[in-house]
C-alpha cells in the first residue's frame, strides 16, 4: 500500500464533475489540515473541518473543478473561479492544492500552468502575506508562464496579489 517514490511522475487534469465531490471534498480535508498554519481553522467534534462549499462549483457556470492524478493516484485538485468585479472580469485559483508527497518535484508547477493556458483572460492569483511558500511558489510559476509580464501589489496589508493576461 505504501512505497517509495517512482519516477517518472505522470500526471493528469481532469475536470471534476458532480460525482467527484465526495472525492474532493475528502481531499479538502488534508488542504484544510495543511492552510490551518495560516488561519484559524478547527476541526469540529466529528474530529473534521467544516465542509467547503463546493457547490457552486457544479451549478454556476463561473466556477470550475479539476482533480489532479499523479501515476493513476488522487494526489490534488484545483478550485477555479472566473469574477465579475468592478474593475472588470477575472480568472482567480480559489483554491490549489498538491499532496505532500507529491510536491518539490515539479508536478504542481506543471498544472498551475496547464490550468492558467485552459482559462485564458485575465488572471489575479492571491496569496495570504504570512503564507511565503504560497508566494513563492506562484511568483516563479507566474514569471515562468508570462515571461516576466506581471504586476504584483499588497492589498489590505494581508494579501498578495499578481495579475496578468493568460497566453492566448
Amino acid at each position: 500500500m505504501y512505497g517509495e517514490k517512482v519516477l517518472p511522475m505522470i500526471y493528469e487534469i481532469s475536470k471534476a464533475t458532480i460525482d467527484n465531490k465526495e472525492t474532493i471534498s475528502n481531499l479538502l480535508q488534508f488542504y484544510i489540515y495543511d492552510f490551518s498554519e495560516f488561519i484559524d481553522a478547527h476541526v469540529e467534534e466529528n474530529g473534521r473541518f467544516s465542509e467547503y462549499p463546493l457547490n457552486d462549483y457544479w451549478t454556476e457556470n463561473n466556477h470550475f473543478a479539476y482533480l489532479i492524478r499523479i501515476n493513476g493516484k488522487y494526489a490534488g485538485f484545483v478550485l477555479v473561479k472566473r469574477i465579475e468585479a468592478e474593475t472588470g472580469v477575472y480568472f482567480s485559483i480559489a483554491e490549489f492544492f498538491i499532496m505532500k508527497m507529491y510536491r518539490r518535484i515539479g508536478v504542481g508547477k506543471s498544472v498551475a500552468k496547464e490550468i492558467l493556458h485552459i482559462h485564458k483572460g485575465n488572471w489575479r492569483v492571491f496569496q495570504m502575506k504570512n503564507n511565503e511558500t504560497a508566494q513563492l511558489f506562484w511568483r516563479n510559476v507566474i514569471k515562468e508562464y508570462t515571461g516576466g509580464q506581471y504586476t504584483e501589489r499588497i492589498e489590505d496589508g494581508k494579501r498578495i496579489i499578481q495579475e496578468f493576461v493568460s497566453q492566448q
